[in-house]
């Protein structure tokens, strides 16, 4: 069974960093595309950045240059940092998990986290 466990949101000023961590159980590391996505209230969820076992990385234009994501496959984590903070990235933060890294839509992604909220106020 697979189970992502994100970790890290927070309340933080603009200008601010966070980290947020999600931690993959029962997930296969070999062959993956790990992504975090972002919903506002009353908007769609969108992809932030994505990564793939080549370290490959995607990024949103809107968090080009501010979000960095990562990953460590021994711990089978994969990370995001987010510095700069603006209040409009103020999201339910979600992790999610899908063999291969094609299209960044959410429906391109099988295996979802709960979230970690993250709020950045001005």
């Amino acid at each position: 069974q697979v189970q992502l466990v994100e970790s890290g949101g927070g309340s933080v000023q603009a200008g601010g960093s966070l980290r947020l961590s999600c931690v993959a159980y029962g997930y296969s590391y070999l062959r993956n595309c790990m992504g975090w996505f972002r919903q506002a209230p009353g908007k769609e969820r969108e992809e932030v950045a994505d990564i793939d076992n080549d370290a490959n990385t995607r990024y949103a234009d809107s968090v080009k240059g501010r979000f960095t994501i990562s990953q460590d496959n021994a711990k089978k984590t994969t990370y995001l940092q987010m510095d700069m903070l603006k209040p409009e990235d103020t999201a339910m933060y979600f992790c999610a998990a899908t063999p291969w890294c094609s299209g960044t839509s959410a429906s391109a992604f099988s295996f979802w986290g709960q979230g970690t909220q993250v709020t950045v106020s001005s």
